[in-house]
């Protein structure tokens, strides 16, 4: 009777328990419970970078309340159809095994071209940091339910095109394993700036494949990876060049910084870390590593990428995840609303005919170039604020232009009109008088150029150059107000 007794005790116990409808313990990012620290990872250590079979076996009940694939792909589609106004679905290529990797577009006009910044969210790239599938889930329907009632969402859903990726590593999450179903580690599978690895792209794995030409198809501005097993916003650079761990910071490190600190300070508490100073870190210095997306992005797509910790359970109970959306909640749409709220915008023209100019957009002082779109010829580069800077656009054929600017914490719309280049000896006047008259009916247009009318021209001349000064004087002075559009 005791026996029995005690045994239905422990059924009851093991239900309550189970059930998802109850949360375990509240979720305390800086120190994972008892329940779980078989699954959590000392950040120094890094135990991260290691793939413990035995561990991967301990954690396949707690895949329960987690979307399988299956589930995960229906989620999607779902989606898809609800939020049909504001949403494109779409997938990039298949896994090893050939499971797609579905991507949710959130526009106000998905998949159209626009002369807008886009942002990406990526994911489980570690199959067994399932977290991120979860948090952008709830992030995209969040968006769905709330576009035209939180003004954050309907900037978002307005002024960006944002494309996530729940889930870049579906065999891994399967096999409840950090690799991919080949084993490789795909945050070590892109080709690295210091060192020759993962040159040969038919060697690369098909989800790293896919990533890539994704890069190819649409310009993203910014974008970020979702991991899990510690609480920190890293950014690049990932690696060093003699493989040391130190600070190694790119040209774009105060940028970075800013970006990292926006994710940092609105999430519940990354940013009182002890461990991270601001809850922010330089990959480098935390621990290198070779062949990551992070610094890919940055290096060969114009994307500025930040890996982001969020749990410091690799795979918390389900019942936690709720929880973990809330104290992510904010640090997901303010990265990506960051990319109208702050930085520098606009689009690159020719003076002759005023169509859009594919051109070049540098800063004075940082090794680094972001490209103009093809068809708006839009640019979208991102800066710290409280700063001066000297911005140049080129573009081959025309005249570089330059203005110096101060940005603040609101965002600055600075365009550019470019001049074509013309040689002394080019062919201006055979632009402009272009026939098949013979050298005389030519020569007389010259000396009719050169004639009595020289006074008359000059004397225009002039006149549009005292336009021009007192419209740059007039532009100067509204570029202070609210909107901060700048023609140069």
């Amino acid at each position: 009777m005791t026996n029995n007794l005690f045994f239905s005790l422990f059924l009851l116990l093991a239900s309550t328990l189970s059930s998802p409808s109850l949360a375990r313990v509240p979720f305390h990012t800086n120190a994972p419970s008892e329940d779980f620290k078989n699954i959590s990872y000392a950040t120094r250590a890094r135990h991260l970078l290691e793939d413990n079979e035995s561990q991967a076996q301990k954690i396949v009940d707690f895949a329960r309340g987690y979307m399988t694939n299956d589930d995960l792909e229906t989620a999607v589609k779902e989606f898809g159809q609800r939020c049909s106004n504001i949403s494109r679905i779409y997938s990039i290529g298949k896994s090893v095994n050939g499971v797609p990797l579905w991507v949710i577009e959130i526009s106000d006009k998905p998949g159209e071209e626009e002369a807008e910044p886009a942002f990406k969210y990526i994911g489980n790239v570690h199959g067994d940091e399932p977290v991120g599938r979860e948090l952008l889930l709830f992030l995209a329907n969040w968006l769905c339910d709330n576009h035209l009632k939180d003004p954050l969402a309907t900037l978002i859903v307005e002024n960006v095109h944002l494309h996530i990726l729940p889930s870049m590593n579906p065999d891994g999450f399967s096999l409840r394993r950090r690799r991919n179903a080949n084993n490789i580690d795909l945050n070590r599978n892109f080709p690295d700036q210091f060192f020759p690895v993962n040159d040969d792209e038919d060697s690369r794995q098909p989800e790293t494949r896919a990533i890539m030409n994704w890069l190819r198809d649409i310009r993203f501005t910014a974008s970020a990876t979702l991991h899990g097993g510690a609480l920190v916003a890293n950014y690049p650079w990932d690696g060093t060049e003699d493989k040391k761990t130190n600070y190694y910071g790119s040209p774009d490190d105060d940028t970075f910084r800013f970006m990292a600190s926006i994710y940092s300070h609105s999430h519940y508490n990354m940013s009182s870390s002890k461990e991270f100073p601001g809850g922010i870190t330089n990959g480098a210095a935390w621990y290198p590593i070779y062949g990551g997306m992070q610094d890919w992005n940055y290096i060969h797509a114009g994307c500025f990428e930040l890996t982001l910790e969020v749990s410091d359970d690799k795979w918390p109970n389900a019942a936690e995840l709720p929880v973990i959306w809330r104290y992510n909640k904010m640090s997901l749409l303010n990265l990506v609303a960051s990319l109208v709220k702050t930085g520098v915008h606009g689009r690159i023209y020719s003076s002759g005919d005023g169509r859009p100019l594919p051109g070049f957009i540098t800063v004075s002082g940082i090794n680094y170039t972001v490209r103009a779109g093809t068809v708006f010829a839009d640019y979208h580069r991102i800066l710290a604020p409280g700063d001066k800077y000297r911005v140049v656009a080129t573009m081959p054929g025309y005249k570089s232009k330059n203005t110096t600017i101060w940005l603040d914490d609101g965002p600055m719309t600075l365009d550019f009109v470019l001049d074509p280049e013309v040689s002394v000896k080019g062919s201006v006047l055979q632009n402009v008088y272009d026939c098949n008259c013979n050298s005389k009916c030519r020569q007389e247009f010259v000396q009719f150029l050169w004639g009595a009318h020289l006074e008359l021209y000059f004397g225009f001349i002039l006149i549009l150059g005292l336009l021009c000064i007192l419209f740059q004087r007039r532009v100067k002075a509204k570029s202070s107000r609210a909107k901060r559009t700048v023609v140069v």
